[in-house]
C-alpha cells in the first residue's frame, strides 16, 4: 500500500489584515478533510511560506493539527540556509505529522552532487518520511532522474511531488515503483493515476475536492470514462487557478465560498476583479451533484 496517496491539498494559508488566521486555517482545514481527500500540506508554496515566519509557520501547523489527524498532515520545510533548515526540521519533528515535503534549495542552484548532499543531509536528520519537491520553475534546478533513484534508495525518502516537467522522467519514477509519485501540476492528474502514479499534492482541489477525491476512485476501478468525463469537467477550474499567480485564484475562489479573506501577503496580489468573476460562473456551473453521475 502506497505511503502517500489519492488527494492531498496543498492548503492556503489565510489572513485577516496582514496576520495569520488560525481561525480560517482550522475551518479550512476541517473543511477539506470532511470531504474526504486523503490529507493536507501546510505550508508550502501555495501555503505562502515563505511570506511566513518560522514562528508564524509552526503555528499554521500546530492550528491546523488541532483539527486534523497527524496521518494527514505533511508540512512543507525549504531553505538554502542548512543549518537554518536542520533546524526547522527539528522544531517541526517536535510534533506528530505524517512527513515533511522538501524542495530543493531556491536560488543557489546546486549541482545534482550538491542535491543529492542536501537531501540526503535532510534525510538522515528526519523522523519522519520525506517527500521530494521537484519544481525547477520555482527553485532554478531541476532533479534530474538518476539523482531521484539515487535519493529513492533513502529509507526515508518515499515519495515525489512531480513538477519537473519530464514525461519521461515521471514514468520511469513509477515503473521503478521505489518512490510514490503524485503529480503536483493539477493538469496532469488523470494522466498521472492513469500511468500508475499514487495521487496529487494539489491547490485547486480546495474547490470541489469530493470531485477530485472521486477522480481517483473512478480510475482504481477502471471507470476510465467516468473519470474522464469527471477530470473534463474540473479542467476550465484547474486551468483558472493558475492563471494568475497561485494561490491568488484559490483564495479568491474560497472568499467567494465564504471559507477565507481574500487576502495575500505582498508582493503577491488578490486575482484581477475580471478573472474573480469568471471564476464565480465557473464554479456555479460545476455542480457537486454532477460527481454523483457516472
Amino acid at each position: 500500500m502506497a505511503s502517500f496517496s489519492g488527494i492531498w491539498v496543498a492548503l492556503v494559508t489565510p489572513f485577516n489584515n496582514d496576520a495569520v488566521d488560525l481561525p480560517a486555517a482550522k475551518r479550512l482545514a476541517q473543511h477539506l478533510l470532511a470531504s474526504g481527500v486523503s490529507g493536507l500540506v501546510v505550508c508550502g508554496s501555495t501555503g505562502e511560506a515563505a511570506a511566513l515566519s518560522k514562528e508564524e509557520q509552526l503555528a499554521v501547523l500546530d492550528a491546523v493539527l488541532e483539527v486534523a489527524p497527524a496521518h494527514q498532515v505533511v508540512m512543507g520545510l525549504s531553505g538554502n540556509n542548512m543549518a537554518a533548515t536542520l533546524q526547522m526540521q527539528q522544531a517541526i519533528q517536535l510534533r506528530d505529522i505524517a512527513g515533511v515535503l522538501i524542495p530543493a534549495p531556491y536560488y543557489i542552484r546546486p549541482s545534482q552532487c550538491g542535491l543529492v548532499d542536501y537531501f540526503t543531509q535532510l534525510a538522515d536528520a528526519a523522523s519522519v518520511p520525506v517527500i521530494l519537491y521537484n519544481i525547477p520553475q520555482r527553485t532554478g534546478i531541476a532533479l534530474e532522474l538518476a539523482t531521484l533513484r539515487q535519493l529513492a534508495r533513502h529509507p526515508r525518502i518515499v515519495a515525489v511531488k512531480d513538477c519537473g516537467g519530464n514525461p519521461d522522467a515521471t514514468m520511469a519514477l513509477i515503473a521503478d515503483g521505489e518512490i510514490d509519485v503524485l503529480t503536483g501540476e493539477d493538469n496532469l492528474i488523470l494522466t498521472t493515476l492513469c500511468l500508475g502514479g499514487t495521487g496529487a499534492i494539489s491547490a485547486s482541489a480546495h474547490l470541489h475536492p469530493e470531485r477530485f477525491v472521486q477522480l481517483v476512485q473512478q480510475v482504481a476501478s477502471g471507470d476510465l470514462a467516468a473519470a474522464r468525463s469527471n477530470f473534463y469537467a474540473l479542467l476550465p477550474m484547474i486551468h483558472q487557478m493558475f492563471s494568475f499567480p497561485n494561490p491568488a485564484p484559490v483564495k479568491a475562489a474560497l472568499a467567494q465560498q465564504g471559507l477565507i479573506r481574500n487576502e495575500l501577503r505582498s508582493p503577491m496580489q488578490v486575482a484581477p476583479q475580471a478573472l474573480q468573476q469568471q471564476i464565480a460562473a465557473t464554479l456555479a456551473q460545476l455542480q457537486p451533484e454532477e460527481a454523483l453521475i457516472g
